[in-house]
């Protein structure tokens, strides 16, 4: 299945579909596949993005103007996927865009799509019944978020719901980068550890080198978002060469980890 991760941490890279355009997002998204991210989350563009930073919300902004949808984001796995058979794909949505266009035929159409999983960043587990039986029909994995904040019992029935992997989220708060990680992420990761054998990846607020390197020593995936966005954002025509050059400072520090682990 495509969301093994192979690689201890794994890369998992957040992409804001549509910012710039379409086109150019697929071609940022296999140059990240080529440089070694071992997951992306399709990030699809909401108004109302209350989970995430600036960065994020600035992006958004941008893709919702040229008209980007959650069935151009599906359109464009499937591209994808005909190019990268190896690489996990994760649609990464608020559930506005999800109910319109219906519950099993999102399911439905993303996994014929190739796409392996979905996160939905503002479904509670407790409310996620028909999401849960729908992800079952068509086998596609549910990701949730478990935050700092969250009762053991939450985080046991998050476990329980989730395939592929646990989110971990970092701290409370917005997506964006941080200049340090909160004391509250590697608490979490243990937490998780007790209830699940799910791999861990952790989120939120993840941008450097150095970073990655210490999420690596205890979670087993590592996701980068903002600072993905960000660079797209300030490398205007060029952004699947600057995108491809910070996965690949990232993806050796993966690499590095696995050896050194042997």
């Amino acid at each position: 299945m495509p969301l093994t991760f192979y690689n201890k941490p794994a890369l998992v890279v957040y992409v804001a579909c549509g910012d710039p355009d379409l086109a150019t997002t697929r071609d940022i998204v296999l140059a990240a596949i080529d440089a070694g991210a071992d997951v992306i989350e399709l990030g699809v563009p909401f108004s109302d993005p209350v989970a995430d930073g600036p960065v994020i919300q600035r992006a958004s902004e941008r893709a919702l103007k040229r008209g980007t949808c959650l069935a151009q984001v599906l359109t464009l796995a499937a591209e994808i996927r005909e190019h990268a058979q190896s690489s996990g794909l994760i649609v990464f949505s608020y559930l506005n865009p999800i109910l319109r266009m219906g519950i099993d035929k999102f399911c439905k159409v993303a996994r014929a799509a190739g796409v392996d999983g979905a996160l939905i960043t503002d479904l509670p587990v407790e409310e996620a019944g028909e999401y849960l039986r729908a992800t079952r029909d068509h086998d596609l994995a549910p990701v949730f978020l478990a935050a700092p904040t969250s009762s053991d019992e939450r985080l046991m029935r998050i476990c329980e719901a989730s395939r592929g992997f646990v989110y971990a989220v970092s701290r409370t708060g917005v997506t964006g980068q941080r200049q340090q990680l909160a004391d509250d992420a590697r608490k979490l990761v243990r937490r998780l550890r007790r209830v699940t054998k799910l791999p861990i990846a952790l989120g939120f607020g993840i941008s450097t080198p150095q970073q990655f390197a210490e999420v690596g020593e205890f979670a087993d995936a590592v996701v980068v978002g903002s600072a993905i966005v960000e660079t797209i954002e300030r490398n205007r025509g060029h952004e699947a060469a600057a995108v491809g050059e910070l996965v690949r400072a990232l993806s050796a520090i993966s690499r590095q980890s696995s050896l050194s682990s042997r």
